[in-house]
């Protein structure tokens, strides 16, 4: 059953719709009323939510202790399907732009405040019913509807779990972190820098003899490089550590650490971090091979010089699980390469790659693999790419065959379905140009290089965005599991708290917490048979149950 959700003023309507998704009933009810009756119905009968935006719904019934168990996020499906080449000739895709195509709101933290729901300007009114009657119809006409299907579902499974980590939240100690950025970076000075920022900024300035040297500002900075007699292009960090000279060495401990300031500091403590929990703001979807962005917090760039703040509940543990050599994994199923998947049956793929003798070391087989997979031409990646080739023909010949797939201009797919975009028209002129024959050696050369560049890119698209699916199948697996473990509302039972692209942590009480890590495993050994059947390919996944997330690795 469907149930589709829609805000009316002050209200919310209700359309009940059958199999055959036709309106069977409609009410209306005060928007207080919504998490009661969305419990009941939870209770009762398990049903399949139909809304605009998880974000605009999902976070009020959370507040409640509701829980939803399925949703269809129409504006996330509508996302897919309007570029997916399975569904070129739907509706939904030949459509003109509409509301639907509209930037999704921000979401934002606001001082004393949990998040507000930054809504747009007014625009046309959308209708969910017509929508996701629109998005079926697309689906039933697709050449493969059960691959779509399951695409939509995780996606919307997804934009769930992200709602849910940002209610539940990760455990984080704000007495630790202060205790860790005062030890890197000194004591803390309202208005100016920290002690160690400007003991260092003290020493580059003797050292470079520019008393007004401001290592802040790149131009600043290159000027008075360049005034102390280096031969520097820029102040990137890899440019300075070539040269010699006895300033460098503080310049560049400035920097890592005012990268933390800046990133991860007093500030960003004092803004994210409240009552004890990091809540930051996920965006399923929000890159286009499918990962997940994050809008505000940095969720995806948690630095290892702050994890030990990350600390479980008295009596609780964090169980921390990262997918081992994901991309890889994902590559061999996709292929059917069975070399790859026999290469990946251990605990470490990369040592099974070498076992394989195709390479000499561990590092080889990873600097291969990412170079067949991300397109590395040059240094240890192209060294081994034609013994990687001869030995794992399947798997390097797929990602090859997406590579030149993109350098024409053509789209690539992932496994369920999601569509890489197609270059600009203007990439299709200059590649029209470079074939005239009065093209000369520089137009010729500067498209074959954007040609290539493209390829690149869709050679990555189809392996990174499979992996995406995966995970995503993952935890929607695990997050049913989790809640099948415990009783009363989420954050009482073992709950995710944190995901970054293959790795999750689950809070779980002291009690479960094993049964919780042989749950992460059988979860994902069940995201691997629903994307890829019986395919012979082991997804690993490496456990560990700690006091502190820095403990993990």
């Amino acid at each position: 059953m469907h149930l589709v959700l829609a805000a009316v003023g002050d209200e919310v309507e209700v359309s009940v719709l059958d199999a055959h998704r036709a309106v069977q009933d409609v009410r209306r009810m005060p928007r207080a009323a919504l998490p009661g009756y969305v419990a009941e119905r939870e209770q009762r009968a398990q049903p399949r939510w139909v809304w605009d935006d998880t974000r605009a719904w999902y976070p009020a019934l959370l507040a409640e202790g509701v829980r939803v168990e399925r949703c269809v996020d129409l504006r996330l499906c509508h996302a897919i399907l309007r570029r997916a080449a399975a569904t070129a000739s739907s509706a939904i895709a030949t459509a003109e732009a509409g509301p639907w195509d509209e930037e999704p709101p921000r979401v934002t933290a606001h001082p004393g405040a949990l998040f507000e729901l930054e809504t747009p300007g007014a625009g046309a009114p959308r209708d969910p019913v017509r929508e996701f009657a629109l998005q079926r119809d697309a689906v039933d006409a697709s050449p493969d509807p059960s691959a779509l299907s399951l695409l939509l579902a995780a996606e919307s499974a997804g934009a769930l779990v992200a709602a849910e980590l940002t209610h539940a939240g990760l455990p984080w100690r704000a007495d630790v972190h202060d205790a860790l950025l005062t030890e890197a970076l000194g004591r803390r000075t309202p208005g100016g820098r920290p002690e160690r920022l400007e003991s260092l900024l003290v020493a580059m300035r003797d050292a470079f003899d520019a008393p007004h040297l401001n290592p802040d500002s790149p131009v600043e900075l290159l000027r008075d490089l360049r005034a102390a007699g280096l031969a520097v292009e820029s102040t990137r960090s890899s440019e300075l550590k070539r040269q010699r000279h006895p300033g460098i060495a503080p310049l560049l401990e400035y920097k890592k650490l005012s990268r933390l300031l800046t990133a991860n500091g007093w500030t960003w403590l004092d803004t994210w971090v409240r009552d004890g929990r990091f809540r930051p703001v996920y965006v399923p979807g929000g890159v286009v091979t499918g990962r997940w962005a994050s809008d505000g917090g940095g969720a995806l760039q948690l630095p290892h010089e702050v994890r030990d703040a990350v600390r479980p509940d008295p009596g609780w543990r964090l169980v921390v699980a990262d997918a081992a050599q994901l991309e890889p994994r994902v590559l061999a199923a996709m292929s059917g390469d069975r070399a790859m998947a026999d290469a990946g049956r251990g605990e470490d793929m990369y040592d099974g790659i070498v076992a394989t003798g195709a390479v000499r070391s561990r590092e080889e087989a990873k600097y291969g693999m990412l170079g067949a997979m991300y397109g590395g031409t040059t240094g240890p990646s192209a060294r081994v790419m034609p013994n990687l080739a001869r030995t794992f023909p399947r798997a390097i010949g797929f990602v090859e065959d997406a590579a030149r797939a993109g350098e024409r201009g053509e789209s690539v797919t992932t496994r369920l379905g999601r569509t890489s975009p197609r270059p600009s028209e203007r990439w299709f002129e200059q590649q029209r140009a470079a074939s005239g024959e009065e093209a000369g050696p520089a137009l010729t050369e500067r498209a074959r290089s954007e040609a290539r560049s493209w390829g690149r890119f869709t050679r990555n698209f189809v392996v990174q965005g499979t992996a995406a699916e995966w995970a995503l199948c993952w935890m929607a697996e695990l997050r049913n599991r989790l809640w099948r473990m415990g009783s009363g509302r989420l954050e009482e039972r073992p709950h995710l708290v944190f995901f970054l692209h293959d790795e999750v942590v689950v809070h779980a009480p002291q009690e479960l917490a094993e049964a919780v890590a042989a749950e992460v495993q059988a979860a994902a050994a069940q995201a691997g048979r629903v994307l890829f059947g019986e395919a012979p390919v082991e997804f690993r996944v490496t456990t560990a149950v700690v006091e502190s997330y820095a403990d993990a690795k």
